[in-house]
């Protein structure tokens, strides 16, 4: 299993629309194969700041399953006008 990690910075003012925005972008990445799940989290700091955490069967599952589909095409156009800045993705492996 290989987790998936996002620190989302939502432009301040449209987080209620990246919030239902992302609910609808939720079906599309649950419907690839070698997903397993995800979670949103919403920092208590910040609260235009967010965590998403997505569990992918392998890393090609993500990278080049989920990255390449025309999926994903939509998914970008969901959600990724709401970054400022893009976020920087990062796989982690569990060793415990």
């Amino acid at each position: 299993m290989i987790l998936e990690s996002a620190l989302l910075q939502v432009a301040q003012g449209d987080k209620s629309q990246f919030e239902k925005d992302f609910s609808i972008a939720s079906e599309i990445i649950s419907s690839m194969p070698g997903y397993i799940q995800h979670e949103l989290h919403q920092c208590l700091e910040n609260e235009t700041e967010y965590l998403l955490l997505v569990q992918w069967e392998t890393l090609e599952a993500h990278t080049e399953g989920f990255r390449t589909s025309d999926a994903y095409e939509d998914w970008k156009k969901l959600l990724h006008h709401y970054y400022n800045p893009f976020p920087k993705v990062k796989h982690f492996t569990r060793i415990i």
